[in-house]
This record gives C-alpha cells, structure tokens and sequence, in this order.
C-alpha cells in the first residue's frame, strides 16, 4: 500500500469517525431537535455522490469511507424523522 493510499485511508477515517458521537447521541437521547434535516440530506446526496466518484476513478479510500460515512449520516436522519 502507497503512502497516498494510506493517508486517504486515514483522512476517510477521521472523517467517518466524527459523525459517531451524533449518531450514537440521537439514538441514545431519542432527541434530534437540533439536528438540521435539511444539512443532513444534502450531505447524504454529496457523500453519495462522492461513492460515485470513488467508483468512477476506482479509489478504494474513497468509496470504503464514503459508504460507512453515508451509512451513518443517513442513520441521523432516520432518528430525525422517528424522533423528530
């Protein structure tokens, strides 16, 4: 693995790391009022659309961290709208 490939797995990870303790507070609090919906699904359309790019140019950093990113974020809408 190249020193590039590596600091794009780690970048992609600190990145993906960060939106944990939102998610594990929305679901342990059961209370998202201050959670912007609308911020959330942009960002779930722009990390989607950031899979799409790691598929086209084939960068594996790119795609793994953009997909657990994704999954997590849309997991902060789901407790959005079931918590509101």
């Amino acid at each position: 693995m190249n020193t590039i490939t590596m600091l794009g797995l780690l970048a992609g990870s600190l990145t993906t790391i960060a939106f944990v303790p939102q998610v594990l507070r929305a679901w342990r609090t059961k209370s998202t009022k201050d959670v912007s919906l609308s911020m959330f699904t942009i960002l779930c359309a722009g990390i989607f659309m950031w899979i799409v790019y790691g598929f086209v140019i084939g960068d594996l950093p790119v795609i793994i961290a953009n997909v657990i990113t994704f999954g997590l974020a849309s997991s902060v809408i789901v407790a959005k709208l079931r918590f509101g």
